[in-house]
């Protein structure tokens, strides 16, 4: 496979500029493209061409595979990066570049397929020895075999669709009775909202932790992981929170489970990035769930442990080059830990919150990383996904890590909008995360956003009290004082937000 000398980038925001700088450094012409919404956005200026997709929806612009493929072709690019979100899933993308001769970077449509297939998956990695979580091997239709499924996997049990998600389909089941009342309901709801009624049934785990394990195989066959990400802090499924190494993984759990996700992703005959997600259980067992067939948000936390560049590394992979290290040659140093910032409201249930940002100050210092498309003057549009940055810290050791993570919190600030940075200042100070005492519930297991709402009154009464104690010594500074009008005045103006 020939060399890669140009690269269209099919996504926005951060992620596009993370490519951006890749393509960069490897001397590799950089090609972004844009919707009428983002037509100012940073990653179109610091891409060496920028072309407009179509308006703002994303189904007429950064969904249009058509539209992409054609650009690629009259810009000349060897390969298309997908980024993640948006199309970098998509096994029809993945074929029409390769229908077209355009190198994509990521998996081939096959092993994207297999991958998002949930009982396809899981039926391959039970033949690969790759430990799933109890339950049906396929779809269930006939109630009295998923009676006995369930006996065998014990109570509880999840009923859920094997064709949707976001909640639907879904039932918690706990014996026997609620299973009968719940088969036929679960089945379907699925049947309503997805057209298919078709259920499979999975033990029900409680205080679970997410733990993924990140990959890279090439077309040699060639498979290592980059150790894993703990990811249990989530909302809504959503993470919040993700740091490397996990407070539960020591060097010997580490390799084993490390071991299991390279087999997972030969299983699928996988080929460039990808991650393993597990769950794991109070005993400490591992569960596989999925393999996601793209490049994760949370990347640049492994990057900063094990001092690898990913999306170089994925380029790489992509023009037919061999892994450049050793399974053992790998060694994670220090920790990491990485706050996902979004355009949304915590203490209104998160709710989007978008506009235009009048100014912003991005942190920086030793240890600091942050990945966002935001500057003063920029808008942060309703039309795409909330995250708008991502905030990311490394230390020798986790307290430092997150002594630097708490420490740039607080120089984070972004006005003209809401954002997620009041939560993650509660989280990094919370006894339960300081002590590692965390799990796919933390949130509400904790009252997190209880604490949170706590932690802003206590600030608004010590800006109230310092106020109002700057005007008592300011009034007795001025009855002890002979001072000019003109020198009282500007004491005045300074009461009122003015200077002096």
């Amino acid at each position: 496979m020939s060399k890669i000398s140009s690269i269209l980038i099919a996504n926005r925001g951060e992620i596009a500029l993370r490519v951006i700088r890749a393509c960069k450094d490897l001397g590799i012409k950089s090609i972004s493209v844009y919707s009428d919404e983002d037509n100012r956005s940073i990653h179109v200026k610091r891409a060496d061409e920028s072309y407009r997709l179509g308006p703002a929806q994303a189904s007429e612009s950064y969904l249009c595979i058509d539209k992409i493929i054609e650009i690629a072709k009259l810009s000349g690019a060897d390969a298309i990066h997908p980024g993640y979100g948006f199309l970098s899933e998509n096994e029809l993308f993945s074929e029409e570049c390769k229908k077209n001769d355009i190198i994509f970077i990521g998996p081939t449509a096959k092993a994207m397929e297999l991958a998002g297939d949930k009982m396809k998956c899981k039926e391959i990695m039970k033949k690969a020895e790759v430990p799933t979580v109890p339950g049906s091997d396929g779809v269930v239709e006939d109630m009295e075999l998923a009676v006995d499924i369930a006996k065998e996997a014990g109570y509880p049990v999840m009923l859920k669709s094997a064709y949707g998600g976001g909640g639907r389909g879904i039932r918690l089941v706990t014996n026997e009775k609620e299973l009968r009342q719940e088969f036929e309901l679960a089945s379907n709801e699925s049947k309503a909202a997805f057209g298919k009624s078709a259920l499979f049934i999975e033990k029900y785990l409680t205080n679970i932790r997410h733990i993924e394990y990140q990959l890279l195989r090439d077309s040699s066959g060639n498979g290592r992981h980059l150790f894993e990400r703990e990811c249990s802090i989530q909302r809504r499924h959503q993470k919040l929170i993700e740091m490397s190494p996990s407070p539960v993984v020591n060097k010997e759990i580490r390799e084993k489970v490390g071991e299991i996700a390279v087999r997972a992703s030969t299983a699928l005959d996988y080929l460039n990035a990808g991650t393993a997600e597990f769950l794991s259980d109070s005993k400490g067992n591992f569960y596989f769930i999925e393999i996601n067939a793209r490049l994760q948000v949370e990347h640049p936390v492994t990057e900063l442990v094990t001092g690898k560049d990913l999306v170089k590394l994925q380029i790489q992979v992509a023009q037919g080059e061999e892994i450049p290290f050793k399974q053992k040659d790998l060694e994670l140093k220090g920790c990491a830990i990485e706050c996902r910032i979004n355009s949304e409201d915590p203490f209104y249930d998160f709710t989007p919150s978008v506009g235009y940002i009048p100014n912003c100050n991005i942190p920086s210092g030793p240890g600091v990383r942050v990945d966002t498309y935001l500057y003063p003057g920029c808008n942060v549009s309703g039309y795409y996904d909330s995250l708008i940055a991502k905030l990311i810290t490394y230390g020798g050791d986790f307290n430092e890590a997150r002594v630097r993570m708490k420490n740039a919190l607080s120089e984070f600030t972004i006005e003209g909008i809401n954002t997620t940075i009041p939560i993650h200042k509660t989280i990094i100070e919370e006894s339960n995360f300081i002590n590692g005492n965390i799990s796919t519930d933390y949130i509400e297991k904790y009252n997190i956003i209880e604490k949170m709402k706590q932690k802003r009154n206590h600030e608004y009464e010590d800006k109230a009290y310092a106020a109002i104690s700057a005007i008592l010594l300011q009034s007795e500074y001025v009855k002890k004082s002979n001072l000019s009008p003109q020198r009282l005045n500007r004491i005045q103006k300074s009461k009122s937000g003015g200077f002096y």
